[in-house]
């Protein structure tokens, strides 16, 4: 009887928190939990998909299994998750905002706008304004995070040609924000900067635009179906990539400028580096390690998907049309009376 009543008791204080949230809260906790374990799954893949865009000679004509059995030999299977830390760091706040802006964005476009209509492209209007809000505010994780998964270093018991001096080794996070710092200052923590957002505004409208659309031919029956949601999610994300995946080519590039023997020590803009690219790498460069981010945005958008999805379950937040209605009726229940007895 007693726990039958701490039971209940538990669930009426977590009702009382979830009451309590406001709806961007929810949002930002279910986009933020999605995005972290979603990355954390295809971790080992973007870590040989960076190797394979920033162009290791270690690395060439090596193919995704060579690369993997290399990573395996030279660094073990921690190495798969080299960066990792600041991958999810960075995509915790970056898959939060992401979401939260991209719904608060929508609302704030039709609440503007009351006659506009609510198809796709409202989603891609909206999906492109918050994807370049969530990249302006988390680029420097992104940044970090490549540096890191740049790195091979190898065990100290291990003699392996290619390997990253002692000197280029970054200790962690913290270390490579410190560094970075140190030597370019806040403009150096948003090198790449550029193409990111290039980048960003067509992929994340484009991602919600292709799902959304595609989700209008789905039989009404279906539209709830969590494996239809997936089946959408994954072709809208695969779509998208392909449309903008040489500027992620670039972007990977500049930020690893500094180490690549290749590259004379003048900064070069995005557009110069595209070009430097196609003419000295060949145009396949730009769309080197694509084939291994397909097989990486499957299973993320999948997981991220479907956990958004459950934490939204979770966390109560109300359909799309609802949450408009709700965003309405509190600010007409906080405005003051205009006539006051």
């Amino acid at each position: 009887m007693a726990k039958k009543r701490d039971e209940t008791e538990t669930g009426m204080f977590l009702d009382g928190i979830l009451e309590a949230m406001p709806l961007f809260t929810k949002e930002l906790v279910a986009g933020g939990v999605a995005g972290g374990l979603a990355k954390t799954a295809v971790a080992p893949l973007e870590r040989v998909k960076i190797l394979f865009q920033t162009r290791r000679s270690e690395f060439q004509s090596m193919g995704l299994f060579g690369s993997f059995k290399k990573i395996a030999n030279t660094e073990g299977v921690m190495g798969f998750y080299r960066g990792n830390g600041a991958s999810v760091a960075r995509i915790v706040p970056y898959a939060a905002l992401h979401y939260m802006a991209y719904e608060q964005y929508r609302r704030w476009i039709i609440l503007g706008f009351p006659d506009i209509g609510r198809g796709p492209v409202l989603d891609l209007v909206a999906g492109s304004i918050a994807g370049g809000t969530a990249v302006l505010f988390t680029y420097p994780l992104d940044l970090v995070r490549t540096k890191l998964a740049y790195q091979i270093v190898g065990s100290p018991k291990m003699k392996f040609q290619g390997v990253v001096t002692a000197e280029q080794v970054y200790r962690g996070i913290v270390d490579c924000f410190r560094m970075t710092y140190k030597e370019s200052g806040v403009r150096g923590l948003y090198r790449g900067a550029a193409p990111s957002l290039y980048g960003i505004f067509p992929y994340a409208g484009l991602k919600f635009y292709f799902y959304e659309e595609m989700k209008r031919h789905v039989p009404e029956e279906h539209k709830k179906d969590i494996m239809v949601k997936l089946a959408c999610g994954s072709i809208a994300g695969l779509l998208g990539q392909t449309f903008t995946y040489p500027l992620d080519v670039v972007r990977r590039q500049m930020q690893v400028e500094r180490f690549s023997p290749s590259n004379s020590a003048e900064s070069r803009g995005t557009m110069q580096t595209l070009v430097m690219i196609a003419q000295k790498q060949g145009w396949k460069q730009l769309f080197s390690g694509l084939s291994i981010n397909y097989l990486k945005v499957v299973p993320s958008v999948a997981i991220g998907f479907t956990v958004y999805d459950i934490m939204k379950s979770f966390l109560r937040v109300p359909a799309r049309d609802e949450a408009v209605i709700e965003v309405v009726t509190n600010k007409r229940n906080s405005q003051p009376p205009l006539h006051s007895s």
